[in-house]
Order: C-alpha cells, then sequence, then structure tokens
C-alpha cells in the first residue's frame, strides 16, 4: 500500500512528510547534472556542496528561482529523485498535496502538477504555502478569527490573512532570501571588489546579517577574489554593512506585509492587534525580523515553534485525513 505524501516545494528546502511517520526528508532544492551525460549526479546536501565548485561539464542549479519552475524537465527529474527517496516506484504510486506559492500562475500549477504525476504520483493536489503553513503553527483558522502569516521562504514573501479556512487578504512578493544574498554579493564588489560566491554569501548573512540594529554589532571576514588582480584577498565587514546592503529587499518585504494589513477587513484588523502576527520561513529566523515588521506594523510579531517545517507540517495534517479535507485544497485550481 503507497504511503501518501505532503510535500513541499520550498526555492530553498524540499521536505517531504509521509501519511503516519512525520518528516522523512529534508534536502536543499538543488540538482547536480552531467551536461555532456544528462545524467543526475546528485541532489539535496551533497548537490548544494557542488554550487560554484565543478568543473564546465557538470552544473549543479536550484530548478526553481522565486517560488518558480525555470526548468520543468530538471524539476521533474529532482521530484522523481526524492520520490524514489522516500520509497515510492512504479508499484507504489502515492496521493500527494504539494505546498506551491500563491503568486504563481496557473501555468504554474499545472506544471507542477504535471511534474509529479510524470515523477510518479498518483495524485498531485496544491495547497497555498501561507494556508498550510498557518496549520502546521497550530492557528485556529476554522474559527471567525483573524490569522495573519508571513512566510518568508527563499524566492518568495507571502503574507495571508486567514479566517474561517479561507485567504480574506493576500500579498506575495518574489523576494526572499536570496534576494538578500544577492544584495550582500552586490555590496561586497561594489564596496570592497571582492567577488564571493552564493554560499559565502549566505554564511555572510547567517553569521551578521539583521533586519534591525542589535546591542552588539559584530563582524567576520570574508574571504574572496579580488577583481582587480584575480588574486584571493580577505576583507571585514561589519553587521552595519550588511544590514544597510541588505535593506531594499528587507524593505520590499515589510512593505508587503503593511500592504496586505491594509486590505484587512476592520474586524479582523482588531484580531491581529490581540493575536498578533506569526512568522514562518528561513528567512524569518533572520536577527530582527521580527522587531522589524513589528515596528513597520505596530502590532506584535512572533516567530512560530518551527518556522522551517511549518509548512510541511501543515501539509502533512492534510494528508492525515486526506479524504475529509479536500476542499482546503486550491478549489478547481489545485485539481487534475
Amino acid at each position: 500500500m503507497s504511503r501518501d505524501l505532503a510535500i513541499d516545494l520550498g526555492t530553498a528546502n524540499i521536505l517531504v512528510y509521509a501519511r503516519g511517520e512525520g518528516i522523512v526528508l529534508n534536502e536543499p532544492s538543488v540538482i547536480a547534472l552531467n551536461t555532456r551525460s544528462g545524467e543526475v549526479l546528485s541532489i539535496g546536501h551533497e548537490a548544494w556542496k557542488m554550487i560554484g565548485r565543478t568543473p564546465a561539464h557538470i552544473v549543479a542549479v536550484r530548478p526553481l528561482r522565486q517560488g518558480a519552475i525555470t526548468d520543468f524537465d530538471i524539476t521533474e527529474r529532482m521530484i522523481r529523485r526524492v520520490l524514489h527517496q522516500v520509497g515510492v516506484s512504479r508499484f507504489n504510486r502515492p496521493k500527494t498535496i504539494i505546498c506551491v506559492p500563491s503568486a504563481i500562475t496557473a501555468v504554474e500549477q499545472r506544471a507542477v502538477r504535471e511534474a509529479a504525476r510524470r515523477a510518479g504520483a498518483a495524485e498531485a493536489h496544491l495547497i497555498e504555502q501561507p494556508r498550510a503553513a498557518a496549520i502546521g503553527a497550530g492557528l485556529p483558522i476554522d474559527q471567525p478569527i483573524g490569522n495573519m502569516v508571513v512566510d518568508v521562504g527563499g524566492g518568495t514573501t507571502e503574507t495571508a490573512l486567514i479566517s474561517l479556512g479561507g485567504v480574506v487578504a493576500l500579498e506575495a512578493v518574489r523576494v526572499g532570501g536570496f534576494d538578500l544574498d544577492a544584495a550582500i554579493q552586490t555590496a561586497v564588489r561594489r564596496t570592497h571588489g571582492i567577488a564571493v560566491g552564493e554560499q559565502t554569501a549566505e554564511q555572510i548573512k547567517l553569521a551578521i546579517g539583521s533586519a534591525w540594529p542589535t546591542e552588539e554589532e559584530w563582524v567576520a571576514d570574508v574571504r574572496g577574489r579580488e577583481l582587480m588582480s584575480g588574486l584571493p584577498r580577505t576583507v571585514t565587514l561589519t553587521a552595519t554593512e550588511v544590514r544597510e546592503a541588505i535593506d531594499e529587499p528587507l524593505t520590499t518585504m515589510v512593505d508587503s506585509v503593511v500592504s496586505c494589513l491594509g486590505a484587512a477587513p476592520p474586524e479582523l484588523a482588531q484580531d491581529l492587534i490581540i493575536h498578533g502576527i506569526h512568522l514562518v520561513g528561513g528567512g524569518g529566523l533572520l536577527t530582527g525580523m521580527a522587531t522589524r515588521l513589528s515596528d513597520a506594523t505596530k502590532v506584535s510579531v512572533q516567530l512560530v515553534d518551527q518556522p522551517l517545517e511549518s509548512v510541511v507540517l501543515g501539509a502533512g495534517q492534510c494528508i492525515e485525513s486526506f479524504d475529509e479535507v479536500r476542499d482546503m485544497f486550491m478549489t478547481s485550481r489545485g485539481r487534475h
């Protein structure tokens, strides 16, 4: 008998929840390919280590960018390998619920469903990531109460106000954690004349990045390639430099949250003053992110207990009672 699966097809990470077992896979959404033979060399953590470190005929890529599939064939192959890793075969075809950004188009929705079916799923239903995150965070979304979730992912930032199981107000921008990394790369290149890779920029963000001034301003030594000479060089970055570098994409994220609040009905907006806003996603772990959002919205913002897993855990709850919750999926758009 096949296991029903919930899949969080994120820009940064792909997580799989198996019915009755919990989370069985958590890997970066990266696939390494041999362009000469077309062979898939690895996916997940092994492929992530290859980014920027491969010969010309081997590429390590993220097939999803800004919450959208950039390469249908590579995405299908990645999903196929993921399903194979969790025990799916031609004789064992599960029903799946796939978490997708609410900003994707109808064409992109069909692409995700088709990729999942061709990869081995018997059925593929879609659920919006903010709604799944709210379920995973344990919010009472079936009650006539305003529940606001801000999901800061690798490629998108989505803010949803949910009441009685439905999305009342929604604001999504295709700006996320990877845009912060890119902003750091640009700033280091412009200010210090040093080229750094994607992984180095992410490490800088994690080490000294912040969305709000902190009591202790850290510094970090950064190694990269000097643009003028081409030689390796080390420079020192301060937390203030990094915060200024990522301010523009952060402002876009914050503005989207404020915009969603502006579209909220008065009664539900009143609920948010009491219950606050819930922050999920890897981007929510950025130091001071909750403080910056709270300052901009004048509403308390709290990071949920499991920000990275809340989306797939919410979809997993739907999987556990699959037959009873079909109406929670994305109406006719989520059905095949």
